[in-house]
């Protein structure tokens, strides 16, 4: 997807940063790579205010100061040059709709006082502190080609963790801020590629919950912004209520996308998606609809390993190198690159 044309195949692995030692974050790209992986998704924030493990941002009251010591960007640096070390480039999350790692919120209450998660998107003063913070991260690695891109937010929508808001957030609302934000980014840096990091609502295909617009997604308004590189899309069937047929929903929520990555002829890669029972079967059948669709890629949600502390993260959705479906993971990583 480099130049907008290299394939995307891989792994979602927030935690990468928050590994304490250096040779269990190697052991977990091993891991990856051993996949068939060309690229991980992780986070490249964490808000916090009060000092602990790896953290980027420290707020005390509405000043934050970027951490670019050796808990900071000191230790995103040692991740980068790892995933290098394994063939393996970088697509780096700048903030997150929910809570985990502090997100959207930590701004809007730190600056505003206020629980109104879609602040995020229309104050000034909260843009003007994303932009200071994105402008640290993001022009320390202006010339790393570790990065292969950018992502403004994970899953960006008008409510958060909390579901407070103003009342008045719509699509138009964070469509507005993805070409704010993405400008400001190639501005700062015009050799890495810029996304979203949306879940891909916001579609006339169907009048199904991940569908519609209220969410604060417009699919293809945000893909064709000009400073807008990719596109992505997530797939959770059973946390959306699609459960008659998740499987056969998924796939064609899949094609979909791809239809779209084609009127706009611009990537767009399934950046996330996850089931908890069945998964071999499920991913077998996505997965080929991803080769057989023209679509540019996909991350699965997420990456497990078995580290020196013990197991990575299991939400339910882990796969670690014993379980099956690592090989099937393998297996559709192979076809996908058979197809380029």
């Amino acid at each position: 997807m480099a130049n907008a044309a290299e394939l995307v195949v891989g792994e979602n692995s927030y935690w990468m940063a928050q590994i304490s030692a250096s040779a269990d974050i190697d052991k977990a790209f091993s891991d990856i790579a051993g996949m068939g992986a060309t690229t991980v998704r992780t986070w490249g924030f964490n808000e916090v205010t009060s000092a602990s493990g790896t953290y980027y941002n420290l707020w005390n009251g509405a000043t934050a100061t970027l951490n670019t010591g050796a808990t900071g960007l000191g230790k995103f640096d040692y991740v980068v040059s790892s995933a290098k070390a394994h063939g393996i480039r970088l697509i780096v999350t700048l903030t997150n709709n929910w809570s985990d790692y502090g997100g959207m919120d930590v701004y809007v209450k730190q600056i505003l006082g206020s629980a109104d998660h879609d602040y995020f998107y229309s104050n000034a003063q909260v843009i003007a502190a994303f932009k200071t913070y994105v402008k640290g991260f993001v022009g320390r690695y202006v010339n790393e080609p570790g990065i292969l891109g950018w992502e403004l937010a994970n899953e960006p929508r008008c409510a958060g963790s909390t579901g407070t808001t103003s009342g008045t957030c719509t699509w138009q609302t964070i469509n507005t801020w993805v070409a704010t934000m993405s400008a400001y980014i190639k501005s700062i840096d015009s050799n890495h590629l810029v996304g979203l990091g949306d879940e891909g609502f916001g579609m006339p295909q169907s009048t199904d919950y991940p569908y519609q617009f209220t969410i604060g997604t417009n699919f293809t308004a945000d893909l064709a912004i000009s400073s807008i590189d990719f596109g992505t899309f997530h797939l959770y069937p059973g946390s959306w209520g699609e459960t008659s047929d998740p499987v056969g929903w998924g796939s064609t929520w899949i094609t979909n996308h791809a239809a779209i990555q084609k009127s706009l002829n611009k990537p767009v890669i399934l950046e996330e998606f996850g089931v908890t029972s069945s998964q071999q079967s499920t991913y077998q059948t996505w997965l080929s609809t991803v080769v057989s669709s023209g679509l540019s890629g996909w991350l699965i949600w997420q990456a497990g390993s078995v580290l020196s502390t013990g197991e990575t993260a299991q939400d339910g959705y882990a796969i670690y190198p014993t379980d099956p479906t690592y090989g099937t993971l393998l297996t559709e990583a192979n076809a996908l690159k058979a197809r380029g």
